[in-house]
């Protein structure tokens, strides 16, 4: 399970540490590709395979299911953990999320984004100020 939010460096050749509690999971490597509000999202490959059955299953002819698959796999690319237990992101993906020297990884239980640090703050801020909206649509839905 992937929890908790890091902070780490990116270094000049694109790569970045994964925080050591995530390698576990990731033996089999991981499928990074675009993310929503401009994140990159990281699967390990067994949860890619699960997710991407499920897209693919979408109708072709639904619009939005359509602009769903350009954004998952368009960018997809698989990634292996190095030694070091680092990742190697792709320039376009780094592009994508404007991923520079400080890169945010946070956990979401069954995968993880990487965010630019600037990002994620304002992530961060709007979540706060959007609290008690989602507790309302959480309660709505039983949660």
């Amino acid at each position: 399970m992937f929890l908790g939010e890091f902070e780490h460096t990116i270094d000049e050749k694109g790569r970045v540490a994964i925080p050591a509690r995530f390698r576990e999971e990731l033996g089999e490597g991981l499928v990074l590709t675009r993310g929503f509000e401009h994140c990159l999202q990281a699967f390990p490959r067994p949860v890619w395979r699960d997710l991407s059955e499920k897209v693919s299953a979408l109708s072709m002819g639904n619009s939005e299911a359509r602009n769903l698959r350009r954004l998952l796999f368009s960018g997809a690319a698989e990634v292996e953990v190095d030694r070091q237990g680092r990742i190697l992101i792709p320039q376009n993906l780094r592009e994508y999320a404007a991923l520079s020297e400080q890169v945010v990884i946070a956990g979401l239980s069954t995968h993880f984004e990487l965010w630019s640090h600037e990002r994620w703050n304002n992530v961060l801020e709007t979540l706060d100020t959007d609290a008690g909206s989602i507790a309302e649509q959480l309660a709505a839905l039983g949660i």
